[in-house]
């Protein structure tokens, strides 16, 4: 448990961004596709970044939260969906056949290899690999999501409906792509931003709603992955893009209706599990209110050397040449890895 986050961005966009890519700008990599760069990827017939959302919303920074920014887009992240069809248009209509599937397959590849060694461009092997890899999906992504292959014992711990869309229901996918050799794999909740506007926009009502959506499929997730002998492999990361304040938001000079609490990017709280952490601690203290750090503060960039020292990187070295510098997730500035939370 990290008790002592702090970011410089104050509004959702530009901070989520900064989480999940290291910079406020759009077109940079998230921390999935740097993983990918870096690991590459255990099935082939699979997508090595997914991305599940949940929560009736797209998070405010978008679909670059799981862009690949100046890295080659193979290395992008993918959203599946965990109810219906994994992704829209996977399958094939009734009246395409795998093998039709197939030859239509080689022609449009061979156009593309003749269009690459006539131009050069990097991208074009890129749409060939999407191509073959969507043809494979057809096959393993529909299983891969099936959770109704799942026993009537997992799906009640984890609080999941095979016929709905829902947190648990992801946390489900999660484990079953984890399982399937799937590298880096991405949950969005949607609905945290209680400033007390609407009854579901408040700590009273909406927070504690998104609590219960989340906090028994996730607790789930984590014994399930340490039940199966995953959990030492895996490193679970938890947590938002900033903090609340510690006082009542009050809008307009009068008392509101419901409960709420503004932005705060001066203290936030993570955690993380499994995958070489130290487990049972925390880290880091704010003063009294909440409201600032008073000890061991760790910045974004140093969450991101720590996550990815846990997988086996020294985060100086990750690179990639774009505009004459050597790019990091990390960007420019210092970063350390937070050793005290580490086995």
């Amino acid at each position: 448990l990290i008790k002592s986050m702090r970011t410089d961005q104050f509004n959702h966009a530009p901070a989520q961004l900064l989480v999940q890519t290291g910079n406020a700008r759009l077109g940079y990599p998230s921390m999935g596709s740097w993983v990918i760069y870096g690991l590459g990827t255990e099935n082939q017939n699979l997508p090595g970044f997914i991305v599940l959302v949940s929560g009736g919303n797209q998070p405010d920074g978008g679909k670059q939260l799981w862009g690949s920014g100046f890295l080659p887009s193979v290395y992008q992240g993918v959203q599946c969906r965990s109810h219906g069809e994994p992704v829209l248009y996977l399958e094939n209509p009734s009246d395409v056949s795998r093998p039709l599937r197939r030859r239509m397959l080689d022609a449009v590849d061979e156009i593309n290899r003749q269009t690459y060694a006539e131009f050069g461009n990097p991208e074009t092997v890129t749409r060939i690999a999407q191509y073959e890899m969507a043809f494979r999906m057809q096959m393993d992504a529909t299983d891969a999501m099936d959770i109704h292959k799942e026993s009537p014992a997992v799906l009640a711990a984890y609080g999941a409906n095979p016929a709905e869309s829902s947190f648990a229901n992801n946390c489900v996918v999660a484990r079953r792509l984890a399982e399937r050799g799937v590298r880096f794999i991405q949950l969005y909740h949607w609905g945290w931003d209680d400033h007390g506007t609407s009854a579901k926009d408040s700590l009273n009502i909406g927070f504690a709603d998104r609590c219960r959506e989340t906090d028994q499929p996730i607790a789930a997730l984590l014994t399930d992955l340490k039940e199966r002998g995953m959990l030492e492999d895996t490193l679970v990361v938890w947590g938002g893009e900033f903090g609340r304040t510690s006082m009542r938001e009050n809008r307009n000079g009068q008392v509101m209706q419901f409960i709420g609490r503004d932005h705060n990017p001066g203290a936030f709280t993570i955690w993380m599990a499994g995958g070489g952490i130290k487990p049972g601690m925390s880290y880091g203290e704010t003063d009294a209110m909440g409201y600032e750090i008073v000890k061991d503060p760790v910045e974004v960039r140093d969450l991101h050397a720590t996550m990815l020292y846990a997988l086996g990187f020294d985060h100086h070295k990750l690179t990639y040449s774009f505009q004459g510098l050597e790019q990091k997730l990390t960007s420019v500035k210092p970063a350390r890895v937070v050793a005290e939370v580490l086995a």
